[in-house]
């Protein structure tokens, strides 16, 4: 069956080169973040922060520690999406407080965190064991919103290819509480896009009756 997302789907490829004489509206880019913001995150703690960057300066001081891409300065904008480490952690304050979001008495929040912590023992050891939890995470803030900008016909390249102590440094972080778990530039493609190649359906998918 098609439709307006496996159109989108089909549309969406990991483009190489943006056009830079074509810039995305405000509008626009508020449609793709807003996408990001509504994502789902595990117990819904939004672990996450989005920057977007269109100074060009910026961009290119980017760029080197970036395998030397040309997405990095030809896109329009540059989403660098960070993953939380400090605002993970129970003793930051932050989870209990967006749990205690919804309206429910302080002994469920409190069983929560208490759920939360223990089930989470082990992610929450290290800073490095939160930053693999929740950069996992923000692959599907980025995953939305490409297909999110395929449908309005905006281009993306998802891009892990970086010096990511680099890139951190460059961008002036407080790693302790974000890093860097991938780089997104969007913008509106130079040339046609290749042809898509996927494994067969059946190859990728097993039905267990």
């Amino acid at each position: 069956m098609q439709n307006k997302f496996t159109e989108a789907m089909d549309f969406r490829h990991a483009c190489k080169i943006f056009d830079e004489t074509k810039k995305i509206s405000d509008e626009e880019m508020r449609y793709i973040l807003e996408v990001a913001r509504k994502s789902p995150t595990s117990f819904g703690m939004e672990a996450w922060k989005f920057l977007v960057i269109t100074n060009e300066e910026l961009k290119a001081k980017i760029r080197p520690h970036c395998w030397n891409q040309v997405q990095i300065t030809s896109c329009s904008h540059l989403v660098v999406i960070l993953a939380g480490i400090e605002n993970a952690k129970p003793s930051s304050g932050k989870p209990q407080k967006r749990c205690a979001r919804r309206a429910v008495t302080q002994d469920k929040i409190d069983a929560y965190m208490q759920r939360y912590s223990s089930h989470l023992s082990h992610t929450l050891s290290s800073d490095e064991d939160i930053y693999a939890w929740t950069a996992r995470q923000t692959y599907i803030a980025a995953a939305n919103m490409m297909t999110a900008a395929a449908m309005i016909g905006i281009d993306s390249c998802p891009i892990e290819g970086m010096d990511k102590e680099k890139v951190e440094e460059t961008l002036g972080l407080d790693t302790t509480q974000y890093q860097v778990s991938m780089l997104l530039p969007f913008g509106y493609r130079v040339n046609e896009q290749s042809k898509q190649l996927r494994l067969d359906f059946d190859d990728v998918v097993e039905f267990i009756k």
